[in-house]
């Protein structure tokens, strides 16, 4: 087999493992894979300062698509690459569609710096959480920019329900997605998503679809795996995830990751 010429990978669920870190196994076969002259990408649905906390990561990457597609960033400076934020008249009648179809959510911005959010969103990241809270969702709008993600929160609903509301409401200014979070519905602006920015960064630097193998597991993952020229699910994916892959792994706990790397890079 001819050896790709890039590796796009998803973090939580993929990559790293539930515990955020990175083992062993995995560095190690990242480490080859840098060494055979082969780039790699992180492409998550969080933002940069994720790397904050995931300090064995970077030296490893040549670049992070990160907000799902929204920011892309090299990971050696911080610089940011390029980003795309949703409209702000965009933002507030799809907050004002999703409310009317789900009185209860609530809602944030990912900044990129930080998440400004309402006073009723409760949402914590587990990693990489900085916030500011505002009485009123029309502050929110007012204070965040830009609005490269809207977070819309339910904590008593599945993603995959709120997924399924927000598909059927008028909401031509976004893209919606999930990336597993419990009740967590992740929008962004229209045409962003993980293949769009991967594929933006693959024809900066002259790589053709073909020459990616990409790795993922939930739904905002789907664009990228079927872009990619080869692409994983991993164990455990979501069922979206899996039917738009070409392959499968084991789990992240299970260095599915390293495992195909392995085989990829074996003499």
């Amino acid at each position: 087999m001819t050896p790709p010429r890039l590796i796009a990978t998803d973090l939580d669920g993929t990559l790293i493992r539930d515990d955020h870190s990175l083992s062993a196994r995995t560095a190690d076969a990242l480490e080859v894979v840098r060494a055979a002259g082969i780039g790699i990408v992180a492409v998550t649905a969080r933002p940069p300062r994720v790397f904050e906390e995931l300090s064995a990561l970077p030296h490893l990457l040549d670049a992070a698509i990160c907000v799902n597609g929204a920011m892309v960033v090299a990971t050696g400076t911080g610089g940011v690459l390029r980003a795309s934020a949703i409209p702000v008249p965009s933002a507030r009648k799809t907050a004002a569609e999703l409310r009317a179809a789900i009185p209860d959510i609530t809602f944030g911005v990912e900044t990129g710096r930080e998440v400004v959010a309402e006073a009723v969103y409760r949402r914590v990241d587990r990693v990489a959480d900085r916030r500011v809270i505002l009485p009123t969702l029309d502050e929110v709008f007012a204070r965040a920019d830009p609005i490269l993600k809207l977070l819309a929160h339910c904590p008593g609903r599945h993603a995959d329900t709120l997924l399924t509301v927000a598909r059927g409401i008028d909401a031509p200014g976004v893209e919606f997605s999930h990336s597993g979070g419990r009740g967590l519905l992740e929008i962004s602006a229209a045409g962003v998503t993980k293949a769009e920015a991967l594929a933006w960064y693959c024809r900066s630097i002259g790589v053709s679809a073909a020459d990616v193998v990409a790795f993922g597991d939930m739904p905002n993952d789907v664009p990228m795996l079927v872009w990619a020229g080869t692409s994983y699910a991993m164990g455990g994916a979501h069922p979206e995830a899996v039917a738009a892959a070409t392959g499968r792994t084991t789990g992240n706990e299970d260095h599915g990751v390293a495992r195909v790397l392995e085989r990829l890079l074996a003499p």
